[in-house]
């Protein structure tokens, strides 16, 4: 009976034992808090890290927003100053058009005066070609009979004879050239005005023929339609003076022979042949 008590005392310190098993997990729990803190004091250390990391993210964005702003807040000035530039500049080129715009006075005066000279020259080289002398060729005249070619009134006539017709002028004629013989052309050549002194009384002039009086010469006049040419024979002198005139000569070159005709030599009574029968 005795044992039994020593039985119970010694499952007691047993059991007294077992609380001490069982502070083990206390110990484990302690153990484990600072375990625990320090797996909080990482966590809010990751935390901080990722924050700090985050907001360091951000600054660059942050940076570069403001940078952006900050270069466009520093351009606008020089955009400003640009446009400042610009405008003045645009303000400036009409002025600077309108003073230089105009050419010197020398430069104008020049420009307004060498087409005048030039028109000028033009006329006067026109007056001058028209007024100097045109070799042309040696007119060659078919001999034609002239009995009163020596005559006194031919010998009087032919160096009395004026050197121009109007628009014509003496020609060269080939040797030999018919005696008492004169003739005139146009500075461009063409049909010549032809005269001839001491001629024989024309068949065509008789006393039913019609007679132009210019100034001072009684003139009979046969027209040559296929010649396109008139001849006029003076009659009212010693001699006859046949002059041929082509068409559209104009009434100078007769006038202006008979101006001579009067002046040389004195007039004669019409001496017409017979009427035809």
């Amino acid at each position: 009976m005795a044992s039994t008590p020593d039985d119970g005392s010694a499952e007691s310190p047993d059991k007294a034992g077992e609380p001490t098993k069982s502070a083990e997990p206390g110990e484990n729990e302690q153990a484990s808090a600072p375990d625990a803190s320090m797996a909080s004091d990482e966590t809010a250390a990751d935390e901080t890290a990722s924050a700090e990391k985050s907001a360091a993210a951000d600054e660059p964005a942050a940076a570069d927003e403001i940078a952006p702003a900050d270069e466009s807040a520093a351009a606008e000035p020089s955009t400003d100053k640009g446009s400042a530039d610009t405008t003045e500049s645009d303000t400036d080129e009409p002025a600077a058009e309108s003073r230089g715009s105009g050419y010197p006075p020398a430069l104008i005066a020049t420009a307004v005066a060498l087409p005048v000279a030039l028109v000028i020259a033009v006329l006067v080289a026109a007056i001058m070609a028209r007024n100097m002398p045109v070799e042309r060729e040696p007119l060659v005249l078919g001999p034609v009979p002239a009995p009163a070619a020596d005559s006194e009134a031919c010998a009087t006539l032919l160096p009395a004879l004026p050197a121009d017709l109007g628009e014509f002028t003496k020609s060269t004629l080939v040797e030999p050239a018919p005696p008492a013989t004169r003739a005139w052309q146009r500075p461009d050549g063409g049909e010549p005005i032809v005269l001839r002194c001491g001629l024989d009384r024309p068949l065509e002039f008789n006393r039913a023929s019609p007679i132009q009086m210019v100034n001072g010469v009684q003139w009979f006049e046969i027209p040559d339609p296929d010649a396109d040419a008139s001849t006029w024979f003076a009659v009212d002198r010693a001699t006859y003076i046949a002059l041929t005139i082509p068409g559209g000569s104009g009434p100078t070159p007769l006038q202006e022979v008979s101006d001579t005709i009067t002046a040389n030599l004195p007039a004669q009574p019409l001496d017409p042949g017979p009427l035809p029968n």
